[in-house]
């Protein structure tokens, strides 16, 4: 019973601190993308995630479009989820090894938004391609960056952008065959641990 209790609480912790996290996420990345902040779904994630970040804006101001305190509030919800799930589960709440598991945490959910965003913008070009909904606008602005250098390799043929796949092939090579998933096993990361890392 005891067992359920504490599973029950990793769950609601993984929950809500991950919904959190992926929301500094996503705003990081739409600083990278200069998406439109006029979007009322960007000015949302902006008003949610705010409060946490502006006090820590004077110390760690943006540099060259990375938003460095966006950052650092991400690592900080990371790492008080990971102690209260590590606590609960009968561990010790800090580990000089959970720095690394953090670390690598952020990458591994950067190409997860990338991977999500992209198969939306995939089916809605085939369910409403002229759509001018404020999150398909967010998505495709998003994906931009990613997209625009693969575009310039792939060129569209007979109207169909083959680019994408390039990217999706991209984003899995280095998501679970070169770098993040080896990483994670030769860093002992637990299984369902970290956001973004299954």
């Amino acid at each position: 019973m005891t067992q359920n209790f504490a599973n029950a609480g990793v769950f609601l912790i993984q929950t809500f601190f991950g919904i959190y996290y992926i929301l500094l996420m996503v705003r990081f990345l739409m600083q990278v993308a200069k998406v439109d902040y006029y979007n009322p779904l960007c000015q949302g994630i902006v008003k949610i995630t705010d409060p946490a970040i502006k006090p820590l804006r004077v110390v760690f101001p943006t540099v060259r479009g990375v938003d460095f305190a966006t950052l650092i509030v991400a690592s900080l919800v990371q790492i008080v989820a990971i102690a209260l799930i590590m606590l609960m589960l009968g561990h010790a709440p800090f580990s000089p090894i959970y720095l690394a598991w953090i670390l690598l945490g952020l990458f591994s959910i950067i190409f997860d938004i990338y991977f999500f965003a992209l198969l939306i913008m995939v089916i809605s070009s085939w369910i409403a391609p002229y759509s001018n909904h404020p999150a398909l606008t967010l998505v495709n602005q998003l994906t931009e960056p990613l997209c625009a250098p693969a575009r310039r390799l792939l060129p569209p043929m007979g109207g169909i952008d083959f680019s994408i796949i390039l990217v999706f092939v991209f984003i899995s090579l280095i998501d679970n065959y070169l770098i993040i998933h080896p990483l994670a096993v030769s860093l002992g990361i637990p299984s369902g641990l970290i956001i973004g890392l299954s």
